[in-house]
């Protein structure tokens, strides 16, 4: 007799086989796949939006603060400020990116544990996380004059703006805890489908931070210290809205089981976890980041160019991100509740959702595009060489779509390993496409490595799928 199918944590599986049981134990077979199919009609399309939609308009406010922030240090009338800031922003913006791994872990960490229904190790990972992004912005804190300064050795710039950069930098470090907690925060409540808490926190920080720049710069005359002060606050405060919006999360002792938040056994899984996506994401930054130290070589007008093009990447990938985080959420918890049915379910259709995006930003691309790049640039020499690439933004979000995509089913699945090795094998092959294509095709064969990466990507965790479709049986 074929061992029957184990209830486990709340979690149906079905073995998927002949069925050779007497009448009683095959109606309870019956049961349990009614049930397994029950729970994957739950993934909805309805659902899937209602997780997605909320960050991409949360993604959507970001570069607004962005462009306000040189707005306002513009008005003081000199080129000195608007340098510093925007140095100082990108040194920390890097900084914190890295540390990204925490949402992505916290994301895949909490939605399998919701499938599980182990709503006390749910508490206890809000408790893990909030300790390590505070913990870890106090370390930036004392190391934040050496950052800075190496960052310096790497960039140089003018005395006045670099003195500039380090009065902003020196402010705004001093909410390195809440930026990096409000990461956990954000995975958290991401598992938890509670996307719109995570809108509300994005809104608030930027709305408080625009009438603080406001405020401090104009009407104080703070300078480039005020837009600091503006930053800090407003991150602060958006920790402060997160605890609130986890608040759910404190009702029981749980979060304070101390035996459980410190447990060996848990604290290996999401330090492997984490430390697996950290690599992953350095990996990342470093293509992108050679890909524009390339693009040097061809001179400065190229260099504008394909840095206006990437501008374009940057807004699939925005938009990409909410039926990513979807994924996450809804693998995440198939696979805690090991339901086969319900996990591809939620591949099938975010990355259907994500498919239709796609198509609609390569429309809008290719029948508006060049009038975008008109808008961003008014040099015709850099306007005419983006033109000249443009072909290659197209067919980006087609071609980027799937590696983003499995990065978010793979996220939830908390299957990190893979996804560190699989970033590892698709640099090797940018690396060896770059030394391949750049010498004879110059800036299109530097573009046509940056997709055949993307491709990469998708194929080296393509190839790992099934593997983890069949974590949601064991």
């Amino acid at each position: 007799q074929l061992p029957e199918s184990p209830v486990r944590s709340g979690g149906i599986r079905n073995e998927g086989v002949v069925d050779r049981k007497p009448a009683a134990n095959r109606g309870a077979g019956l049961f349990l796949l009614r049930r397994n199919t029950g729970l994957a009609e739950g993934v909805t399309h309805r659902r899937i939006l209602a997780i997605a939609l909320p960050i991409v308009i949360s993604n959507a406010t970001v570069p607004i603060l962005g462009a306000v922030d040189v707005a306002v240090v513009g008005q003081l009338g000199e080129a000195a400020p608007i340098g510093a800031v925007g140095i100082g922003a990108i040194i920390l913006s890097t900084v914190y990116w890295i540390f990204g791994f925490l949402r992505m872990g916290t994301s895949g960490l909490t939605s399998q544990a919701r499938g599980q229904s182990d709503s006390s190790e749910v508490a206890a990972l809000l408790t893990r996380v909030l300790i390590f992004g505070l913990a870890a912005g106090a370390l930036l804190m004392l190391l934040s004059g050496p950052m800075f300064r190496l960052a310096f050795a790497l960039s140089p710039a003018s005395g006045e703006v670099e003195g500039l950069a380090s009065t902003y930098g020196t402010i705004r470090i001093y909410s390195a805890p809440a930026a990096i907690a409000v990461y956990g925060i954000t995975g958290w409540l991401v598992a938890l489908e509670r996307t719109g808490s995570v809108l509300a926190i994005q809104l608030v920080m930027n709305c408080l931070n625009i009438a603080l720049d406001l405020a401090f710069v104009l009407l104080l005359d703070y300078g480039v210290a005020g837009v600091a002060w503006a930053t800090m606050i407003s991150e602060w405060s958006g920790l402060a809205l997160g605890l609130y919006l986890c608040r759910d999360g404190f009702k029981d002792g749980h979060w304070r089981d101390w035996t459980r938040v410190f447990n060996t056994a848990r604290l290996k899984r999401m330090a492997s976890v984490n430390v697996d996506i950290m690599i992953r994401s350095v990996l990342l930054l470093v293509a992108f980041a050679s890909f524009l130290f390339l693009s040097a070589r061809f001179g400065d007008v190229t260099l504008a160019a394909n840095q206006i093009l990437l501008q374009f990447l940057y807004v699939t990938a925005y938009a990409l991100d909410g039926f990513a985080f979807a994924a996450e959420a809804l693998v995440g918890f198939s696979i805690g509740s090991l339901n086969r049915f319900a996990l591809r379910r939620s591949v099938v259709l975010t990355s259907c959702w994500g498919l239709t995006v796609v198509v609609g930003l390569s429309i809008v691309f290719a029948l508006g595009g060049t009038s975008i790049i008109d808008l961003m640039s008014t040099s015709g020499d850099v306007r005419a060489e983006a033109r000249e690439y443009f072909v290659w933004v197209v067919a980006l979000p087609l071609i980027g779509a799937p590696s983003w995509m499995l990065d978010g089913i793979f996220i939830g699945a908390t299957r990190a390993r893979e996804m560190r090795k699989a970033m590892l094998e698709s640099c090797a092959v940018y690396g060896i496409a770059v030394a391949v294509l750049v010498p004879p095709f110059a800036n299109h064969g530097l573009w046509l490595s940056m997709l055949i990466m993307l491709v990469a990507r998708a194929v080296t965790l393509a190839a790992r799928y099934l593997s983890l479709e069949r974590s949601a049986e064991k």
